[in-house]
């Protein structure tokens, strides 16, 4: 019984060892996958060279970007005959220096006003320099002046009022308005990368 037992174990043993596992089928690519700028999208994919890391790409491997502007508004008024830029509008300066530092890109024009009253030409010295003031105030609040514009239209567009003296009061004026545009990349995550909020 024991010599059965042991030829039967040989047996098995032997029959185990000749036993081969399958090799796996080797896979081959199709199309190259390769990415040589390292930015994540396959050569094959990639329109858009250097893509920033995190980066949520369209079809052709280009990041997508958002575009958004924002727009400030420069009134200030002034007295009757005067182009001394009254302190109240300090801060209105100081706010559109800070826009402008925002949207490096950016240029304003300033435009001169003057009300109805008095002569043509005085009117229009009074625009000119009411406009050239607020552009020394801005220099002086850091904005280049190689950004900054004038214009003097003198009293040839005074503002519509209910009454004589309210538009005398609106139509002396320097305005302007700014636009500033910027663009992002929207930017996935996974739960490797670190959120920035």
């Amino acid at each position: 019984m024991k010599a059965i037992t042991l030829s039967l174990l040989v047996l098995l043993l032997s029959a185990c060892s000749n036993l081969e596992a399958e090799q796996p089928p080797i896979a081959y690519h199709s199309k190259d996958l390769s990415d040589s700028d390292n930015d994540g999208v396959i050569n094959a994919r990639d329109l858009c060279a250097n893509t920033r890391k995190n980066a949520v790409v369209d079809n052709d491997g280009c990041p997508t970007v958002i575009h958004s502007e924002e727009e400030n508004k420069l009134h200030i008024l002034f007295a009757n005959d005067s182009t001394v830029i009254p302190s109240a509008y300090d801060q209105h300066i100081k706010n559109m220096s800070n826009f402008l530092d925002k949207y490096p890109q950016t240029h304003i024009v300033l435009n001169g006003y003057a009300s109805p009253v008095g002569s043509a030409e005085h009117n229009k010295y009074l625009s000119i320099h009411r406009a050239a003031n607020v552009y020394k105030a801005l220099v002086a609040a850091g904005v280049s002046p190689k950004r900054i514009q004038t214009v003097g239209f003198g009293d040839s567009d005074p503002v519509q009022a209910e009454t004589r003296d309210e538009m005398m009061t609106l139509s002396r004026r320097v305005t302007a308005t700014v636009v500033g545009m910027d663009s992002s990349v929207v930017e996935s995550w996974t739960i490797y990368d670190q959120r920035k909020d």
